[in-house]
C-alpha cells in the first residue's frame, strides 16, 4: 500500500469561490494563470486525495477551452456570471467530451446519453468543465477511492465524494453533486464546505444516470455562500432575486426521535452551535417533529431501491456479476417491492412535505436547523457515513443549505443544515449568507 495514502495530513486549501468568480470576470485573476494554478494543485495532491478521475491531457484541454472563452468574451463588462470558474462534474452527469462511468465497471455505452441540462447551463454561464469527479457506484454506498482532505484516513462522505473533496482541497471552485438521501449535504459537512440542495426539480435532472427518478435532486458545492448564491441564480429555474433580510431568522429544532439519531458528541456540539446562533440574534424554538422517522427512513429506502431496480432491470439481467455487493443487494431488495407499496411511498413524499410545512407555519419559524450529519466523517474509506439526518428533507423535496459549523473533538468538520419551505430557495440562501459570516467564530 502506498504510505502516502495513509497520511493523516490535511490537503485543505481554503479560498473564496465568490471572490474568484468576480475576479475572473473582471480580469483581476488571469484566466490562464488560474487554469495553470488549479492544474498544478491537482497534480500535486490528487494522487493522495483521488477526488478527480484521471485525465492525462486536462491542462491542454482547459487551455484550449479558456482561449475559446476569452475570444468569445474579451470585454469584462459583457462576461457571463460564471466566466472561467472551473467546475468538477460528478460522474453521473452526461458531459460532452467525457465518458460517464458512474463509478462502475458496467460497460458505459449501456447507460450513455446526451449532455445533462445542468452542464449545458454551466457552460452557457461561462464555466469551464474541470473534469469528472469520483462518485460511489451508481451514487449509492459502494465507495470510490476518494479521501477526506481534512484527514486522509477518513471518508469524505458520499455519493458526491469527489466533488466535495475537490472543492475543499482547492482543486476547483465549484462542483456538481446529486442527492437521493444525503449525498450533497453530508459530504459538504464532512469536508467543511457549503452545500446547497434546492427545492425538488428547481435544477433540472435531465441527463443524469438516475438512481431514483422520483427523488434525485441536483446540488452544488462551493467554499462560500457568495459562490453558492451566484451559482444558484444561474441554475435554479424561475429564479427570483431575493430581498435581503433585515433580521435574523427564527429557527426550529426538530426534537424527538429524528434528532436522537445524532451521535452524543455531535449532539453536544450542536447545542453549542445553537447557543451561538441565539447569541447572534436568532430566535430558536424546539418543536416535536418526525416522531415516525424510523418508518420514514424505511419507506424512503424501499422506494428508491425499487426505482433503482427498475432503472437497471435490463442491464442487471445481463451484467449482474459486474455490480458490487451493496449495489447488487439493493437491486435484489428493490425487485421485491410491490407496485402498490411503491405508489404509496411516492405519495408519501408530498404528505411529509405538507406535515413539515404545517409545523413551520403553525410554529412561526422561518427555517429548520439541525446537524448536517450524525457526527463527523467516520474513519476509513470503506463506507461513506450515515445519511439519516438528511433523509426527511430530501424526501420532502425541501431546499437545504449546509454550512460549516466548527469541528469535532478529533478536529474534523461539523456542519449545520438549514431547511426552508418548498420553493423558498432564494430566501434560504439569503438567510444562509447572513448567517455564514457570523458562524465562522463557532469553535
Amino acid at each position: 500500500m502506498n504510505p502516502e495514502k495513509n497520511s493523516s495530513s490535511s490537503l485543505i486549501n481554503p479560498h473564496h469561490t465568490g471572490v474568484t468568480m468576480e475576479a475572473l470576470r473582471s480580469n483581476r485573476i488571469d484566466l490562464n494563470a488560474y487554469v495553470d494554478e488549479m492544474c498544478d494543485r491537482t497534480e500535486a495532491v490528487d494522487s493522495r486525495l483521488e477526488a478527480m478521475l484521471p485525465e492525462p491531457d486536462r491542462r491542454e484541454r482547459l487551455r484550449v477551452d479558456a482561449a475559446e472563452l476569452q475570444s468569445r468574451f474579451p470585454n469584462p463588462a459583457e462576461r457571463p456570471p460564471l466566466y472561467g470558474i472551473l467546475v468538477a462534474v460528478k460522474d453521473i452527469f452526461h458531459t460532452d467530451g467525457f465518458v460517464t462511468r458512474a463509478g462502475s465497471t458496467i460497460p458505459p455505452h449501456l447507460f450513455a446519453g446526451g449532455e445533462a441540462i445542468v452542464v449545458q447551463q454551466l457552460r452557457e454561464a461561462g464555466a469551464l468543465i474541470f473534469g469528472k469527479s469520483v462518485t460511489t457506484e451508481f451514487a449509492y454506498f459502494e465507495p470510490g477511492p476518494t479521501r477526506n482532505p481534512h484527514n486522509l484516513d477518513h471518508t469524505p462522505g458520499g455519493s458526491s465524494s469527489g466533488s466535495a473533496a475537490a472543492v475543499a482541497a482547492g482543486l476547483c471552485g465549484l462542483a456538481l453533486g446529486t442527492q437521493t438521501i444525503g449525498s450533497v449535504t453530508r459530504p459538504a459537512a464532512f469536508c467543511g464546505i457549503v452545500g446547497f440542495k434546492p427545492t425538488y426539480n428547481r435544477i433540472p435532472t435531465a441527463g443524469l444516470v438516475y438512481f431514483s427518478r422520483s427523488i434525485d435532486q441536483v446540488g452544488i458545492f462551493t467554499q462560500d455562500m457568495a459562490g453558492a448564491v451566484l451559482t444558484a441564480s444561474v441554475l435554479c429555474q424561475a429564479w427570483r432575486p431575493p430581498s435581503h433580510p433585515t433580521s435574523m431568522p427564527t429557527l426550529g429544532i426538530p426534537v424527538g426521535p429524528y434528532l436522537d439519531q445524532t451521535e452524543l458528541p455531535a449532539l453536544e456540539a450542536f447545542e453549542g452551535q445553537i447557543a451561538h446562533l441565539e447569541a447572534i440574534g436568532c430566535a430558536v424554538k424546539r418543536i416535536p417533529a418526525l416522531a415516525d422517522i424510523e418508518q420514514i427512513n424505511y419507506i424512503h429506502r424501499q422506494m428508491i431501491f425499487a426505482e433503482f431496480a427498475q432503472e437497471h432491470a435490463a442491464i442487471y439481467g445481463q451484467h449482474a456479476a459486474l455490480y458490487r455487493p451493496r449495489t447488487a443487494e439493493i437491486i435484489e431488495i428493490g425487485q421485491k417491492v410491490p407496485e402498490n407499496e411503491l405508489k404509496a411511498a411516492r405519495a408519501g413524499c408530498r404528505r411529509l412535505r405538507t406535515e413539515l410545512e404545517i409545523l413551520m407555519t403553525d410554529s412561526k419559524i422561518d427555517l429548520w436547523v439541525c446537524p448536517s450529519a450524525c457526527g463527523p466523517a467516520p474513519a476509513g474509506i470503506h463506507a461513506t457515513g450515515d445519511p439519516n439526518m438528511n433523509l426527511p428533507w430530501t424526501r420532502a423535496g425541501l431546499p437545504v443549505v449546509t454550512l460549516p459549523a466548527g469541528r469535532a473533538e478529533n478536529g474534523l468538520p461539523l456542519g449545520l443544515q438549514f431547511i426552508a419551505l418548498y420553493g423558498e430557495d432564494e430566501q434560504l440562501l439569503s438567510w444562509s449568507q447572513m448567517l455564514s459570516d457570523r458562524m465562522e467564530v463557532i469553535s
